[in-house]
């Protein structure tokens, strides 16, 4: 009897375990930066996505991510959001392409 409370406490042991550290290689994917914006191409006044490139604060390097959120495409197009703003995002890697999780402003918006 003691042997086999034993083995459940040890597979009780386990699977919180896995429970808890199973969904950081989820968040692993995605990735945090901020920096300022050299560049925004939007196809069109009825664009669903837009390329944005920004320069990391961090590391210098330029990187390039697809916004398809219609909240921050709205502020592109009404250009509260420009060339030359800090900016706070994340994004995670798709099929190679960068997608934005999330995309704002450091001083607000």
């Amino acid at each position: 009897m003691r042997k086999v409370s034993g083995i459940v406490l040890l597979l009780l042991i386990a699977a919180a375990t896995v429970a808890i550290f199973g969904p950081v290689q989820a968040l692993a994917d995605e990735i945090k930066m901020v920096g300022a914006i050299t560049k925004i191409e939007i196809s069109g006044p009825d664009a669903t996505t837009a390329s944005v490139t920004l320069k990391d604060n961090k590391t210098g390097e330029l990187v390039t991510v697809i916004v398809n959120d219609d909240l921050t495409l709205d502020k592109f197009k009404d250009h509260r959001i420009v060339p030359g703003d800090e900016i706070r995002l994340k994004y995670e890697v798709k099929d190679g392409k960068n997608i934005s999780k999330y995309f704002r402003k450091t001083a607000g918006c």
